[in-house]
């Protein structure tokens, strides 16, 4: 990889000064030598110091029944550099609101994991061409909304 067509801002993002590329993907490997790619650093809230992966809090949401699919990400905070935001997409006449989302996640996350903001909505969450759920899109929306 040399560099993005066009786009040296991009270029110079994802390679370091050796010219090492920095894909963003955060993974592990096994005993075996097996790397498994879990999270992107894109997706991680650094919330006043602490690390967290939307990853692990978007799995701790879809657990409840109510709960079609959810998107977790970081909003600007003055205080904390980050603060948690969710979209929550229910399941047809099984809406939930913010204090039943946060009394099931209680026993499931750290109380710094569980999000400060959330939406609820019965509409399955958008989507990139990819298939993916628009993240980008959720997170200026809920900017916009919330505020800076």
């Amino acid at each position: 990889f040399k560099n993005y067509w066009k786009n040296q801002d991009a270029t110079d993002e994802v390679l370091d000064d050796e010219g090492w590329f920095r894909s963003g993907d955060l993974g592990l490997l096994d005993s075996d030598g097996f790397l498994y790619i879990k999270d992107r650093k894109k997706d991680i809230v650094i919330r006043g110091g602490e690390n967290i992966a939307c990853l692990e809090v978007e799995a701790a949401i879809t657990e409840h029944p109510s709960v079609l699919e959810a998107s977790v990400f970081g909003i600007p905070d003055e205080r904390l550099g980050e603060k948690l935001a969710t979209v929550v997409s229910c399941r047809e006449d099984q809406m939930i609101d913010e204090v039943e989302l946060s009394g099931f996640l209680a026993s499931k996350l750290a109380k710094f994991k569980i999000p400060e903001f959330m939406k609820f909505q019965t509409e399955k969450l958008p989507r990139i061409a990819s298939g993916k759920i628009a993240k980008k899109q959720l997170r200026e929306e809920a900017v916009s909304t919330i505020g800076k």
